[in-house]
């Protein structure tokens, strides 16, 4: 039958408000890309469909050969290098930092394009290291996780890094810790094209209970990497995952093969103060970061970090920190030189 020539034909649907073009390190980290591409995916249609309506991303590389991810999961290419010009980011992710080179020359030389030609460049993870070796972050700050930010400082001394905030814009490069901070990286990226509905939309289809601004701090970060004592930085990777239950100081000591004196004696002379001392310590530390950075009841943080009720924490907390949890709240949140030094576990 003839088409009648009354019905107009179907307007072709508009291209997508946001397109991504993603580089995959070698060893990259499957859950910053999962957590990213998975985002936009939910952003990109209706329901669960999946289609790249309103968002399209591609994985990019000058050859089609599977990229190893660093739990040993390989992902394909789905695109050669785009031109940046077509797209608004061009991510890479990043991963495993001493396993061997994290991208070749030619990925080099399309990020160095790609800056000339004006895109965004965005490092995932420890996709900043890969833009600064490729010459991309001078003059720029760069936000890397605690975990790697010695690592930074140590090839690049003269760059500027901050370890405490979870994504950092600088101008048209954007870096992120990576982990779960690269869901609200996305997140706001989605916001900003498509519009908070559709943020909202594919975090809550992922369970995320709020997006978190780049400026909020990264869960602080253990102490242990800062000793040179090997049974010294075992206690304290112990004591870090205690928190909530604190074990006896005999029980630590046993954990590392000491007698409860040898361990008193190695405590003091390293960190200088007792181990139920530095204990305490670490466990108001970790209160502090709680009561900075979550909505969470005294009673509750009281309760995660060791204490047996919220009345004798509020004491210890005040002693520490001269304000009590409640008080602390209420001050404006920009760090001082004085929470930063309540904030050390020693020096």
């Amino acid at each position: 039958m003839p088409p009648n020539p009354r019905t107009p034909c179907p307007s072709p649907p508009p291209p997508p408000s946001l397109k991504v073009g993603l580089i995959l390190a070698d060893n990259f980290t499957l859950s910053a890309f999962a957590l990213f591409t998975d985002h936009l995916r939910l952003a990109a249609d209706e329901g669960d469909m999946s289609r790249p309506v309103r968002a399209q991303w591609s994985i990019m590389s000058h050859r089609f050969e599977p990229i190893r991810a660093s739990c040993g999961v390989m992902l394909a290419p789905t695109d050669r290098f785009i031109d940046p010009a077509t797209l608004d980011y061009v991510v890479v992710v990043g991963g495993v930092l001493h396993a061997g080179r994290q991208v070749d020359e030619a990925t080099n030389r399309y990020l160095q394009a790609a800056a000339k030609a004006g895109a965004t460049l965005v490092g995932l993870c420890t996709g900043s290291f890969i833009l600064c070796r490729a010459g991309l972050m001078a003059g720029r700050r760069s936000c890397v996780s605690w975990y790697h930010h010695q690592d930074f400082v140590n090839e690049f001394p003269t760059h500027a890094v901050t370890a405490d905030r979870l994504f950092l814009e600088d101008g048209d490069r954007i870096t992120c810790a990576g982990g779960a901070g690269t869901a609200d990286l996305a997140i706001c990226l989605i916001e900003r094209h498509l519009g908070r509905a559709l943020a909202q939309k594919a975090s809550q289809v992922l369970l995320f209970e709020r997006a978190r601004a780049g400026s909020e701090a990264q869960p602080h970060p253990p102490v242990a990497g800062t000793l040179a004592d090997p049974r010294m930085r075992k206690a304290l990777l112990i004591m870090e995952q205690t928190l909530a239950h604190p074990l006896t100081v005999a029980e630590v000591a046993r954990q590392l093969g000491l007698s409860a004196r040898h361990f008193e004696r190695l405590c003091q002379a390293t960190v200088g103060m007792s181990p139920g001392a530095l204990y305490r310590k670490m466990r108001l530390r970790y209160a502090h970061w709680l009561v900075d950075n979550t909505t969470r009841s005294v009673t509750d943080i009281a309760l995660d970090s060791g204490f047996a009720d919220g009345s004798h924490f509020s004491r210890q907390f005040k002693e520490s920190y001269g304000l009590s949890p409640s008080m602390r709240r209420r001050q404006p949140r920009a760090a001082t030189d004085s929470d930063a030094a309540g904030m050390r576990v020693f020096g």
